[in-house]
């Protein structure tokens, strides 16, 4: 694996460390992730899982977990037929995760643009 790899994945996995998503299932959590993680990009993945816990947030108790991960690979699913404007700014990414929007919003301006995903890396 390249360092770049090793990096997209590490960005990944400091979401899901910093908020808990794992929940409980950590053995079944870690297997989907990874599943998700051969079959997407993870600047999507890493979009696909803010938009979730942004949608999460208005929910008590947070959804974590197997059952968070369920909802952001179906936001990644319908992310491959239909292309999509991000329902968050690069900013508000940026205050979420403190991590460079760059990797999943380009050159980390905040205009609106459609993006359509594919599976391919």
């Amino acid at each position: 694996m390249e360092v770049w790899e090793q990096i997209s994945r590490q960005r990944v996995k400091y979401i899901v460390d910093s908020y808990q998503l794992d929940g409980e299932d950590d053995e079944d959590f870690n297997e989907y992730l990874e599943d998700l993680l051969q079959a997407y990009a993870p600047p999507q993945i890493e979009l696909a899982l803010v938009e979730t816990l942004v949608a999460s947030w208005q929910i008590t108790p947070l959804i974590r977990g197997v059952a968070f991960l369920t909802r952001s690979h179906d936001l990644l699913k319908s992310w491959e037929t239909h292309p999509t404007t991000p329902k968050i700014s690069s900013t508000h990414f940026r205050l979420i995760t403190s991590l460079d929007p760059t990797p999943v919003f380009g050159n980390g301006i905040d205009l609106p643009t459609k993006i359509m995903f594919s599976t391919a890396k």
